[in-house]
């Protein structure tokens, strides 16, 4: 198999190396990188638990060959908390609205709200539900994340304690 050089930027820290160049970014983060963090479900798209940000955009990490990140920057689940533990906003609004149970599809999730509300010009409840609907949550949780998505656009208050 032939290898390839790849030097990208994973949460801020530069990573370097050579390798297949049928490794996909998913593996690559996981397994070359320590991010698990990524959680591979389907390996084919379809479930977004994969997701990652690269270059400010949502993608899926097991459609993505690692070499195609080259020279990119990469964000993780890992990255969202500040360095002293402080929430993400959409980190707090899955937790304040009981927005996960398991947590395989979590960390998908984020990313792709993440891209959404920390934009220029954050998305709006329609847009944001849309985009989650490349999302599956085998659990079904989706009326946590839909809370959720309303706590981040303005459009809801926070659940109540206790409240599920």
């Amino acid at each position: 198999m032939s290898e390839h050089p790849i030097a990208l930027t994973i949460n801020g820290q530069a990573y370097t190396g050579r390798i297949e160049g049928r490794l996909t970014l998913a593996d690559y983060l996981r397994v070359n990188a320590g991010y698990t963090g990524v959680h591979v479900g389907c390996e084919q798209g379809v479930c977004g638990a994969c997701t990652v940000i690269v270059d400010g955009r949502a993608v899926r990490s097991c459609l993505m060959l690692a070499v195609q990140a080259d020279g990119s920057e990469v964000r993780t689940v890992e990255s969202l908390a500040a360095p002293d533990g402080t929430l993400h906003p959409v980190q707090q609004a899955m937790r304040d609205n009981f927005g996960l149970q398991c947590g395989f599809c979590t960390p998908g999730i984020l990313m792709t709200m993440a891209v959404l509300h920390d934009r220029k010009e954050p998305a709006g409840e329609d847009e944001m539900i849309a985009a989650m609907s490349g999302h599956i949550c085998r659990c079904t949780g989706y009326q946590g994340i839909r809370r959720a998505i309303r706590q981040l656009t303005g459009s809801a208050e926070p659940a109540q304690e206790g409240a599920h």
